[in-house]
């Protein structure tokens, strides 16, 4: 595990910030201070915006303030927000679980998917994204979790299904993705993030071809500081921005 001092999570949102413009700032600071906490540089961290289940109207502000990437657990919400939104030039990550079946919408409005995790899904996109003639950026999500209700690969088929994709000329594996343990526990948390960073670590060592695993996604609202300490360069935060669900 990290060496690196981290500080404890702040209260998810504090109930003085009531503008979207005030959460951001507060969001941002955290992040500056975790990465100074752990010798980093702010600079090495992306914010990703979670705006699944608020409207199109709350996202349109967001762009208004210079956001233009936003994660979304389903592809539903993501057909129903695209149309009101295509003036702002909104760039749709999909980060939550992804069935075989919704390929197609995944093709048609995802510029990234972040929850990558059997070869029967990146098949179907494959095809899909051949069907469209474009390409898809793509993070491999690993369950480092025990807990039952995360989805994920198991890292020891990582390297394995790295070779694989390595295969696969639509989809560009830019790094790994995973969901800490729902937990108070610095250290069980972590413990996941470590997780994910060693295996890239390892993965790396085979430079399989094709593949970049430049990128690490981990750490939410509520555990941020504990994910930039073990190495993150990108947070998916939603109710530290947007506030309650």
């Amino acid at each position: 595990m990290s060496t690196a001092d981290s500080q404890t999570p702040s209260p998810t949102p504090s109930t003085t910030v009531t503008t979207f413009a005030q959460r951001l700032d507060a969001v941002q600071a955290r992040i500056e201070r975790a990465c100074a906490a752990a010798g980093r540089d702010a600079a090495e961290v992306t914010l990703l915006p979670v705006s699944k289940t608020f409207d199109a109207d709350v996202i349109r502000e967001a762009v208004g303030l210079g956001l233009k990437r936003f994660g979304e657990n389903r592809l539903q919400e993501i057909a129903q927000k695209a149309p009101l939104l295509e003036d702002c030039n909104v760039q749709w990550v999909v980060i939550g679980h992804v069935q075989t079946n919704k390929a197609k919408e995944v093709a048609k409005y995802a510029s990234e998917l972040q929850s990558l995790d059997r070869l029967a899904l990146a098949e179907a996109l494959d095809q899909r994204l051949k069907a469209a003639g474009r390409t898809l950026d793509v993070l491999v999500q690993l369950k480092t979790s025990p807990e039952e209700s995360k989805f994920g690969l198991d890292p020891a088929e990582l390297i394995g299904f790295l070779e694989t994709l390595s295969g696969f000329e639509t989809l560009r594996v830019k790094g790994l993705m995973t969901m800490a343990v729902l937990s108070d526990d610095q250290a069980a948390v972590r413990a996941c993030f470590e997780k994910l960073r060693d295996c890239r670590d390892q993965a790396a060592r085979h430079q399989i071809k094709g593949i970049s695993l430049e990128r690490l996604s981990m750490g939410m609202s509520g555990d941020l500081e504990w994910g930039i300490a073990e190495g993150s360069t990108e947070v998916r935060v939603g109710s530290a921005l947007f506030g309650k669900r």
